[in-house]
């Protein structure tokens, strides 16, 4: 296959642009945030249990591969269980395009620790990823956090930024001595054992609707959030994490941008547009960018 990394993060990016078309959908119809992270644990399940026949269903026990799988997995499941927390404490307008700068911890830690370098074409590609990613999530007159809320918000979106960064720095550095399968089955179920604290965090006081349009529509949107994340891992086991990360975290809202428009008929406004062009010219960028001259393969 030529630039593997390249097929595994288009497939990515087309994964988690149609989900996040119609992830909202879920909560709109009554069903919470909370429960729709438990409706994705379970939904990672048949990816992890494809990932593990692929390999034979050989985990990796040693201390190195379990520290860094669960890590991968904990930073990634612990950013979205804040997040719950993060919307109902301050402004998603705000909180969307910080969050939406993760890819900027990835690409520095990856260039300081991984040594990893791209060419002036694909710095730039890089760079215009960057600016695109916060434009997808902004939204002009949004409405500021409640009274009384402070800045408490700020902080979260921070450690969600934070999380996020280094998930996908350490998916890198896992895939040089463990395979892509075994991670992904990590964060399977590291994904699992956080469920008990979404249903605490779940108000079971108000209505929550159980029906089709509920957890059933639930589980087919979050199947398409599943698969991304396991290509994703594939993407980074061929490619460099300076390429994969702005590439798929800008790929992923262009690809929700187009679906919006020609399935669901919403017209972005003019924020959204500059960030598609951006994100158009930044993905041809680093498309074109050279492979690794020595591809990380897995102990």
């Amino acid at each position: 296959m030529k630039k593997p990394w390249l097929i595994y993060a288009l497939i990515t990016t087309f994964f988690w642009g149609v989900w996040g078309a119609f992830a909202e959908f879920p909560t709109r119809h009554g069903f919470p945030e909370t429960l729709v992270y438990v409706v994705w644990a379970l939904t990672m399940i048949p990816p992890a249990l494809y990932a593990m026949q692929r390999v034979r269903w050989a985990i990796s026990r040693d201390g190195r591969s379990v520290f860094l799988g669960s890590l991968i997995g904990l930073t990634g499941a612990g950013g979205q269980m804040l997040l719950f927390h993060a919307v109902h404490t301050g402004p998603t307008y705000l909180i969307f395009p910080i969050i939406a700068l993760s890819p900027v911890i990835t690409i520095a830690l990856s260039l300081i620790l991984l040594k990893e370098r791209v060419t002036k074409w694909g710095a730039l590609g890089v760079v215009l990823a960057l600016i695109a990613l916060p434009l997808f999530n902004y939204v002009p007159g949004g409405e500021p956090a409640a009274a009384g809320q402070g800045v408490a918000w700020f902080f979260y979106a921070l450690i969600i930024l934070l999380a996020w960064g280094v998930q996908a720095y350490f998916m890198k550095l896992a895939n040089r001595t463990m395979n892509a399968e075994n991670i992904f089955f990590y964060m399977t179920v590291t994904g699992l054992l956080l469920i008990p604290v979404a249903l605490w965090m779940s108000d079971f006081s108000t209505p929550i609707n159980y029906g089709w349009q509920g957890p059933g529509l639930a589980a087919l949107t979050q199947i398409l959030n599943a698969v991304g994340a396991l290509t994703l891992v594939y993407a980074f086991r061929y490619g460099r994490a300076i390429v994969v990360a702005p590439l798929a975290n800008a790929g992923a809202p262009l690809m929700t941008a187009v679906v919006s428009m020609l399935v669901l008929g919403v017209m972005p406004n003019a924020i959204t547009v500059a960030g598609i062009v951006l994100a158009v010219i930044a993905a041809s960028l680093l498309a074109i960018e050279p492979e690794e001259k020595t591809a990380a393969t897995p102990a």
